[in-house]
């Protein structure tokens, strides 16, 4: 099972680092249940996620500093985390040239972006738990004909995460996975027509937390990849268990990238449902993604799931019915040995 994490915290940048040298970043793209590199290689993305860009523009902290800070923390991507409110107030040309701004300092520290509509709610029903999300399938739409025309041709701005956080609760409509999917297809069509190249980032319900419904119905066009929001409140724990049943089992198909991940104590400020927490948590994903890394890269591929994603001739599937057949008869035993060749001549 593939993990690729994305830890994405808030953070404030007050010192800037040296410069790394710039190299050129290709085009991200997915194969399998991997992101690899225009040399095929494969890519884990670990990073943050930065505040509005419209808010950093506005105290001061969209500068090139905050982009070093990121870096030297060992970022290869940063996510914009653009609020339709903010957009709007600002203005569409001039966040869009704030953007283009950090474009150029993240490809400067060969760091990766991820564009976030950055919207929370029921977009079938234009239903929002907050007036700074409020949108329209529209605007929805217009965002992403704006970036996919915008930025087609430069491969930095590698993932476009569709909809920040998905939910139909707290009066916020109804919506199923099978309209939500087709929603997200849509975009994906509107995106594609302009950048073929993009690699779209898909969300399920529950603030972007549930991928169940992939198991059965999943998005319905390639090289995408989806997202989930594993905050500590949203299972009891033992956590482990829970969070692959409910979009950790996605990664053994598809690349999953949790582009939302962090805690706060109890008592800080900030702390809210779901996201209070303990450094238990903390430990306890890290651990996850990490385990599951080291599994995905042996080369023995431990993950892989012969029997439904592997090509054998149809005999292969009689071998342990005659196996068995064969031990209950008595005429082999457990440490008995057949010599398998291409073919059997009868």
């Amino acid at each position: 099972m593939k993990k690729t994490i994305l830890i994405a915290f808030a953070a404030v940048i007050m010192a800037a680092c040296a410069s790394q040298p710039e190299t050129e970043l290709g085009w991200v793209k997915v194969e399998g249940n991997k992101f690899v590199d225009p040399q095929g290689e494969e890519l884990v993305f670990r990073g943050l996620c930065f505040s509005d860009p419209v808010k950093l523009v506005s105290e001061g902290q969209w500068t090139e500093r905050h982009f070093a800070e990121a870096a030297d923390w060992g970022a290869n991507i940063v996510r914009f985390a653009v609020h339709p409110s903010n957009l709007n107030s600002m203005g569409w040309e001039e966040t869009f040239a704030a953007m283009d701004q950090g474009i150029e300092w993240a490809k400067k520290y060969n760091m990766y972006v991820i564009m976030d509509w950055h919207s929370i709610g029921n977009l079938k029903e234009e239903k929002y738990t907050s007036p700074m999300y409020n949108t329209t399938k529209a605007e929805t739409f217009k965002f992403w004909r704006t970036v996919a025309q915008r930025y087609k041709d430069e491969p930095t701005v590698a993932l476009y995460e569709l909809f920040n956080e998905p939910t139909v609760t707290g009066g916020t409509g109804n919506c199923t996975w099978e309209e939500w999917k087709a929603i997200q297809e849509q975009i994906i069509d509107t995106v594609r027509a302009y950048n073929p190249a993009a690699i779209c980032l898909c969300a399920g319900f529950n603030w972007a937390y549930d991928l169940t419904p992939v198991a059965t119905a999943p998005i319905d066009r390639p090289n995408v990849a989806y997202v989930s929001h594993p905050y500590p409140q949203k299972r009891d724990q033992p956590w482990e268990e829970q969070w692959e049943k409910d979009f950790g089992y996605v990664a053994d198909t598809y690349p999953v990238i949790c582009t939302e991940v962090g805690f706060c104590l109890e008592n800080e400020r900030g702390a809210h449902v779901p996201v209070i927490s303990t450094p238990v948590y903390g430990e306890h994903i890290t651990k996850y993604f990490e385990d599951y890394s080291k599994l995905a890269s042996d080369d023995a591929s431990p993950l892989w799931n012969r029997s439904f994603q592997s090509t054998y001739a149809p005999g292969s599937t009689m071998k342990p019915a005659i196996a068995l057949a064969s031990l209950e008869e008595g005429a082999i035993n457990q440490t008995s040995s057949v010599y398998c060749g291409k073919d059997y001549v009868v």
